[in-house]
C-alpha cells in the first residue's frame, strides 16, 4: 500500500438558501485572496454547481490540518461561518482527502 503523500485536499459542498445565494457567493469570493496568502494554503477556489442550484463548491489544498485550522481561526473565515448560520439550507459537507499518487500530488506541489 502506498503511503499517503503530504498535503490535505478538501471538497466542500455548501447549500445556500435562495434568498442569500448572491450574498454568500460575494462573501466567499472576498475571502479567497487573503486565504491564498495564508502560509500552508495552496488552492482555495470556489465554484457554483451546474447540477444543483443554490450550491457552492470549494476545492481547497492546505499543507496539513494545522494550516487548515489556521485558516478557520482567521477573522474573515469566522465572519463567513457566522453568516452561514442564517444562510445555509443544509449542513456543509466537507470531504478531506490525500493524493494517492505522486502524479496527482505534483499538480499541487508548490
Amino acid at each position: 500500500m502506498t503511503e499517503a503523500l503530504p498535503k490535505l485536499f478538501l471538497f466542500a459542498e455548501i447549500q445556500i438558501k435562495p434568498e442569500y445565494f448572491e450574498e454568500a457567493k460575494a462573501a466567499l469570493d472576498q475571502i479567497i485572496p487573503p486565504t491564498l496568502e495564508e502560509p500552508g494554503c495552496h488552492v482555495f477556489a470556489a465554484f457554483t454547481g451546474k447540477d444543483k442550484s443554490n450550491t457552492l463548491h470549494l476545492f481547497e489544498c492546505f499543507d496539513d490540518e494545522d494550516a487548515l485550522n489556521f485558516h478557520y481561526a482567521q477573522d474573515y473565515t469566522a465572519s463567513v461561518f457566522k453568516k452561514y448560520e442564517n444562510w445555509l439550507s443544509a449542513p456543509v459537507e466537507i470531504t478531506k482527502m490525500s493524493a494517492i499518487s505522486p502524479v496527482s500530488w505534483e499538480q499541487f506541489h508548490g
